[in-house]
């Protein structure tokens, strides 16, 4: 069986699903690191929606990067999983950097 991952770093070879990748990586960094804060946390979508007072669905929206949640939101998911939230900003990669 193929891994997710190992998908991924074949197909970032081809440059045009590199460069929709980049358009969308925050998206995918942040569905990414929810979805790693649950692993963390020995947790199913059910349990954390439970914990945060939603539903499995919601919680499925969150992690495959379709909506963009609150902060708000993503406090409360750090909560329910035993995590604490931080958001931090840095500079721009320039093109000849990436």
């Amino acid at each position: 069986m193929t891994k997710l991952d190992d998908l991924h770093k074949k197909w970032m070879k081809e440059p045009a699903y590199k460069q929709a990748y980049d358009t969308l990586e925050e998206e995918f960094g942040l569905a990414s690191a929810l979805h790693k804060a649950r692993d963390a946390a020995h947790m199913t979508q059910e349990d954390v929606a439970k914990a945060m007072g939603t539903t499995q669905t919601v919680i499925a929206r969150l992690e495959s990067g379709r909506i963009m949640p609150s902060t708000r939101t993503l406090q409360r998911f750090a909560r329910a999983t035993g995590m604490r939230l931080r958001i931090s900003f840095e500079p721009e990669q320039s093109a000849s950097e990436r």
